[in-house]
């Protein structure tokens, strides 16, 4: 990324409710494909850029205390003093893994790291035989609408802010066609029984809550980049405020695989 740094900025205060906001979105999604893999008592299971404590608590809770729970991320802030469960500042793709695994996870984490190949090849290499490597990631670029029903004034302008922002997280590094791309990374990396399936919400009070939160975090960046004017920010988040947009999410692209039960799989250098 560039040295301006992570766009969505986690010790920003509006990151808690952003954080809030995905995981009543997505949670119901992940925890269906985590258990899909046959999660149980005793599985040991790394939660990569983990951000807040609701999937590594989740997880937790099945594995029990003869399991094993690692949250990393390289900001740690909003995770839980007492969690029950090792917590790591841990950069994914700089760093050594930080053991060997059953299950391994990371949602809305590859995106955004510089280093994706390194990074992946870091989580496959981390696979006990027999393993499981779920990694869930956004496609803006699949669909970049956040008012796919562009019909009036205030949707239009939504879609023009959410272009100043999708070219932002550009800037930085991220990839916004990544996504789509996993099941093939899973496949080129070694791994056994790749599936993939996407989630789409149009329209959530979710949505809402963490559109506003995002806005809130690069309104100043979008105002200093000429993107949008402060009356134009101010607006747009008295119109999504107002209940009457229906907000849409990037498809989650969710992609799963198995590890052989013999030799270590290799990785390709991936995107």
């Amino acid at each position: 990324m560039s040295d301006q740094g992570y766009l969505l900025d986690n010790q920003q205060t509006e990151a808690g409710r952003r954080f809030e906001a995905l995981s009543a979105l997505l949670d119901p999604v992940t925890f269906r494909h985590l258990a899909a893999t046959g999660l149980t008592a005793g599985w040991s299971c790394w939660e990569v850029g983990s951000g807040g404590p609701g999937v590594p608590d989740w997880l937790a809770a099945r594995v029990g205390p003869s399991g094993r729970v690692v949250a990393t991320d390289i900001d740690t802030a909003w995770m839980p003093a007492d969690a029950a469960y090792d917590v790591l500042r841990h950069d994914v793709g700089a760093d050594d893994p930080p053991g060997e695994f059953d299950l391994i996870h990371a949602r809305l984490v590859l995106t955004h790291v510089p280093r994706r190949a390194e990074a992946l090849t870091a989580m496959v290499g981390a696979l006990k035989p027999g393993g499981w490597l779920v990694l869930e990631d956004a496609d803006p670029a699949l669909q970049p609408l956040i008012c796919p029903d562009e019909f009036g004034p205030a949707q239009e302008l939504a879609n023009r802010l959410r272009r100043g922002f999708r070219s932002l997280m550009a800037e930085r590094g991220a990839e916004l066609a990544f996504g789509r791309t996993l099941p093939r990374l899973l496949r080129e990396a070694g791994l056994a029984d790749v599936q993939a399936d996407a989630f789409f919400p149009i329209t959530s009070p979710a949505c809402t809550t963490l559109e506003i939160a995002t806005v809130q975090q690069i309104r100043d960046r979008l105002v200093a980049a000429g993107l949008a004017t402060a009356e134009e920010i101010a607006e747009h988040l008295e119109n999504v405020a107002s209940g009457k947009l229906d907000l849409a999410t990037a498809p989650l692209i969710s992609a799963w695989g198995r590890r052989g039960q013999s030799a270590r799989p290799s990785v390709a250098a991936g995107r």
